[in-house]
């Protein structure tokens, strides 16, 4: 008898895997999608999303699915055999926003449904009750840990006590005028702007006043770093790291032009009190690296990061942990600059033990790796020398400034690179070398650790 393709003529077509009704396959791609919103919303990286997506089809019986993830959206087909064409669904991500308490809560559902303990219809209220409910702390508690923040992180660089006061009094006032500005819709960009601005020529009209005796440098840093500190370094690095380069390039798109905004606003004070005539104050140079001051940088690098997490409304037993994490990053780094290292080799060695800390406590106590990462990093960020870059460019017309700006680019990059290294690290000891079969995941900040049997390329 005469064959085809090695098959009988009339032989029925291999058919793909049976899956639920349509109207059910539509529900769950709806629900992956907007967890995927949420995670992607609080700063969680592509890889992290895909792998929890994938989860999320993977537990309600669609055994194949294809997520790709850009900046903006998230877009996830549901191959249904050979002769059906597949269902797709796209969510676009129109809002961000820090709410570490919500990205938890979202993470304790996704355990829920990848455990197979809830159905469609309740996971999909519960996500609607995580979504719709208001943050855990009032307003003005956030806008309270973003002054201590700078006050922290003003100790941490070398300033005194009253600076301090005036470093959060000044942060303050910025992230008040910055919420204003917000509801009315005001682009990112320019906020930053205004805050660039405010926190600077704050300080130099204090300087002008005769109430501060020194030089406004650590004032400024301590705003900076404080307006550096809401940025997604980490998952740009993250992105780029694990193959999602057009996210990457979106994410790095977006810091970039929000550190320029930044730019903008500290330059615009600055070239304004030199045109209105204010006397030409020098940069305060930074304080060598002391081992007296240590213990002191440690406790103020802890204040820093639990102050960042409170401020970004995570829980209180992450506000611990990513104290902890600060701590000991700030420590490391102080040791490492003690001994000679540059600046940019002790950042990132001191965020892979941030990234190493984080990975291994957060899982165990059921909060997500990028709420210890990010807060942990918080109080190494480069606001010092990115002050100095634009000092020196600005007022000085010096290029020397150049290479100063590119020292902070660079001590970012390592802060964020060095903690997805850590997290990484952290696999094989977290899940034990028997359990895990030599075989990594790859960096998880957020979402399950191994969502399928299926190897995520």
């Amino acid at each position: 008898m005469p064959r085809t393709n090695g098959h009988h003529l009339g032989q029925a077509a291999v058919q793909g895997p049976a899956l639920p009704e349509e109207r059910t396959v539509h529900s769950v791609l709806d629900l992956a999608l907007r967890i995927g919103e949420v995670q992607m919303a609080s700063g969680a990286g592509a890889s992290d999303v895909t792998a929890t997506i994938i989860a999320v089809s993977a537990a309600y019986g669609l055994p194949h699915c294809e997520v790709d993830v850009i900046f903006t959206s998230i877009t996830v087909a549901c191959q249904r055999g050979t002769e059906e064409p597949p269902i797709t669904s796209l969510r676009v991500v129109r809002s961000r926003g820090l709410d570490y308490t919500r990205l938890a809560d979202v993470e304790t559902l996704v355990g829920q449904i990848a455990a197979r303990l809830i159905s469609v219809r309740d996971a999909r209220a519960e996500l609607e009750r995580i979504t719709t409910a208001p943050h855990p702390y009032p307003r003005w508690l956030a806008t309270a840990a973003y002054a201590g923040m700078a006050a922290a992180i003003t100790v941490l660089i070398g300033g005194e006590a009253l600076m301090a006061v005036f470093a959060a009094l000044i942060t303050a006032v910025v992230d008040r005028v910055g919420r204003v500005l917000n509801r009315r819709a005001l682009p990112f960009f320019f906020q930053q702007v205004v805050g660039g601005g405010l926190a600077t020529g704050a300080a130099l009209g204090l300087l002008a006043s005769g109430m501060l005796n020194v030089r406004p440098t650590v004032l400024v840093a301590a705003a900076i770093t404080v307006l550096l500190s809401g940025l997604s370094v980490v998952s740009t690095v993250q992105d780029a790291i694990t193959g999602y380069n057009v996210t990457a390039a979106g994410r790095t798109m977006e810091v970039s032009l929000m550190t320029a905004g930044l730019i903008a606003g500290v330059v615009l004070a600055l070239n304004t009190a030199t045109t209105l005539g204010m006397a030409y104050t020098p940069l305060a140079d930074p304080l060598p690296p002391s081992a007296f001051r240590l213990p002191v940088q440690t406790v103020a690098g802890a204040a820093a990061a639990g102050l960042f997490a409170l401020a970004s409304y995570a829980k209180p037993r992450a506000l611990l942990v990513a104290a902890a994490a600060g701590g000991v990053g700030t420590a490391t780094y102080g040791a490492l600059t003690l001994t000679g290292t540059s600046p940019i080799a002790a950042s990132g060695l001191a965020a892979v033990v941030i990234g190493f800390a984080g990975g291994m406590i957060s899982r165990r106590f059921r909060m997500p790796p990028l709420v210890v990462a990010v807060s942990g990093m918080v109080p190494l960020l480069p606001g010092l020398t990115t002050y100095r870059a634009v000092f020196e460019l600005a007022v000085e017309r010096s290029l020397n400034g150049l290479p100063t700006l590119m020292v902070a680019a660079a001590i970012a990059l390592a802060l964020a690179a060095g903690v997805v290294l850590g997290e990484y690290l952290a696999q094989p000891v977290r899940s034990g070398l028997g359990r895990l079969e030599r075989r990594l995941a790859g960096p998880r900040m957020s979402g399950p650790l191994r969502p399928t049997e299926r190897r995520l390329e």
